[in-house]
């Protein structure tokens, strides 16, 4: 068996171009759309990230007004410069970078955003939002693989889900949107310390793997023709990235799954795309 590449790029470029068709009929009405960035301290992977962000935002017209702090910044400092943001009526969205360096609290942090402007989906009102079946901002890693799964017809309901990895980024965010009503799979949250995780991965039609380990799930993990979303991206010491799937040995026994990269790593972009201009509309009324 050779597995369908579910490629995310692709499915990416479909949400970037509804965007950017939904922000250009707010225009019309007179509404731009604003993404306020916030990067704290100098990693170089951070401030990657925060650019490839930007450079999204240009390319559906939503415009970005970028915030710099040092690393030796305060969380008084990052908690008043949220405030300030949380305060303007120009701003639609406020991305803060993580994680944020030693001696500072990411969940305080976040804590701060205005949950109308949290279009990382990751204050406690949004995630508990979850909970009640009634997500308005949704994290954009899990929303992610759930597009990439609808754009492929890939059913949910009644389907055998098991998510490896608990983080409250991607895998119990993840967990709770494929178990809510209208999604209506069976799910299962394992980790890394699962009691016979092969045993429990087998057990899944499609198998979310997020624990940050290079290459740890092998086709021993699989069933024949389940479905593989591989969350995870790592950098090998040769310098190429690598998923947390082993893909070639993986791909000869899954049906569908994602490669790394190109799949759910563009779509992670894309939807704090797609959650922004969504504020903005619904800021606008």
């Amino acid at each position: 068996m050779s597995a369908q590449v579910l490629d995310g790029k692709a499915v990416a470029r479909a949400v970037l171009d509804e965007t950017a068709e939904r922000v250009a009929a707010l225009k019309d009405r007179g509404k731009a759309t604003t993404l306020a960035t916030v990067l704290v301290g100098e990693d170089p992977a951070s401030a990657a990230y925060v650019r490839s962000k930007r450079r999204r935002a240009a390319e559906v017209g939503i415009r970005s007004v970028h915030h710099e702090l040092g690393s030796d910044v305060s969380q008084d400092r990052v908690v008043g410069l949220i405030r300030r943001l949380n305060e303007d009526p120009s701003v639609d969205g406020i991305l803060l970078q993580l994680p944020l360096p030693a001696g500072l609290d990411d969940q305080s942090a976040t804590i701060e955003i205005d949950p109308a402007k949290d279009v990382d989906g990751l204050h406690p009102t949004n995630l508990g939002m979850i909970v009640l079946d009634r997500p308005v901002f949704a994290p954009c890693t899990p929303s992610g693989c759930l597009r990439i799964l609808e754009h492929y017809g890939i059913p949910l309901r009644g389907a055998n889900v098991v998510v490896v990895g608990r983080s409250f980024l991607v895998g119990r965010p993840l967990a709770l949107l494929m178990a809510a009503r209208g999604a209506d799979a069976t799910v299962t949250i394992a980790h890394s310390r699962t009691k016979d995780l092969a045993g429990v991965t087998r057990w899944a039609d499609i198998l979310v793997v997020a624990v940050g380990r290079p290459e740890m799930v092998t086709g021993r993990y699989v069933r024949d023709g389940a479905v593989v979303i591989d969350v995870g991206i790592n950098r090998t010491e040769s310098g190429s990235l690598v998923g947390d799937v082993k893909y070639d040995e993986v791909a000869e026994v899954a049906a569908a799954i994602t490669p790394v990269p190109g799949g759910v790593g563009p779509m992670t972009v894309a939807m704090l795309m797609h959650n922004t201009a969504v504020a903005s509309g619904l800021r606008a009324g």
